[in-house]
C-alpha cells in the first residue's frame, strides 16, 4: 500500500526563498511590524521631540511687601520675612561681597523681585547674577538678603548688625509705607496667605536709621 503525499507543500532545504517573502509571510497581521522609530515615537512623538516642544521654565519670582516689623514698617518677603541690605555691596555693581558664612547667616533673596499688587516702592527692583547662574533681587542696586537669626515674620534683629547691615524702610520704602502695607495684606487676603501685621511698634519715619544708608 502506498502512502500518499501531504496535500501541503513543503519547502525543500535547498529552495531559495527571497528575503522579501520571508518578511511578508511573518508580518502578516502583525501589528507591531513597521520602523523601529515609528515603534519609539508611538503617537506621542519620541523623546527628542518632547523635549524640543516643551516650553522653556519660568524664572523664579520673588513676591516682596510691606509689613510692619519691631521697628516699624519695612521691605519683606512674601513670608513676612525681614529684608536687608548690606552696604560693604556697592551699589549699582551688579555684584555681591557676602559669600561662603556670610550667606549662611544672611541668606539671598532669589529670583525676580516684583512688589505685591497695589504696593508702591520708592526705590526700583532689579537683579543680579551670583555664581552658578542664581538670581538675587536688588532694590535700587544693592542685593537684598534676609537674616537667619529672624525667627519670625516681623522681626528685624539684623538691623544695625555690625553697622552694615539695615532694613529698608522711611521714605527710601514707599511714599506712604503705612498705605503699602496695607496693599501688601489686601493682594495676599484672597489667597490666604497673608503674614500677620500685628507688630506692635508704631510707624518709624526713618525706620530705626536703617533705610537711609544709600
Amino acid at each position: 500500500m502506498r502512502w500518499s503525499r501531504p496535500a501541503t507543500a513543503v519547502l525543500r532545504l535547498n529552495t531559495v526563498v527571497p528575503a522579501a517573502v520571508l518578511t511578508a509571510a511573518i508580518c502578516v497581521g502583525a501589528a507591531a511590524c513597521g520602523t523601529t522609530s515609528a515603534v519609539a515615537g508611538g503617537a506621542y512623538g519620541t523623546a527628542t521631540a518632547k523635549a524640543m516642544n516643551t516650553p522653556p521654565a519660568t524664572p523664579g519670582k520673588a513676591m516682596l511687601i510691606v509689613r510692619k516689623s519691631n521697628i516699624g514698617y519695612v521691605l519683606a518677603t512674601r513670608n513676612g520675612q525681614t529684608i536687608y541690605w548690606y552696604s560693604h555691596d556697592s551699589q549699582g555693581s551688579g555684584k555681591s561681597v557676602c559669600t561662603g558664612s556670610c550667606l549662611t547667616s544672611w541668606p539671598a533673596v532669589t529670583g525676580t523681585p516684583m512688589a505685591a499688587a497695589g504696593v508702591r516702592l520708592a526705590g526700583k527692583l532689579g537683579t543680579i547674577t551670583r555664581a552658578g547662574g542664581v538670581k538675587q533681587a536688588t532694590y535700587n542696586g544693592y542685593p537684598l538678603y534676609t537674616y537667619a537669626a529672624d525667627m519670625s515674620p516681623g522681626e528685624a534683629s539684623g538691623n544695625g548688625a555690625d553697622g552694615v547691615w539695615h532694613v529698608i524702610s522711611g521714605v527710601v520704602l514707599s511714599p506712604s509705607p503705612a498705605a503699602a502695607a496695607a496693599a501688601s495684606q489686601r493682594d495676599f487676603s484672597s489667597g490666604g496667605a497673608a503674614p500677620s501685621q500685628s507688630a506692635t511698634a508704631t510707624p518709624s519715619s526713618t525706620g530705626g536709621g536703617g533705610g537711609y544708608g544709600y
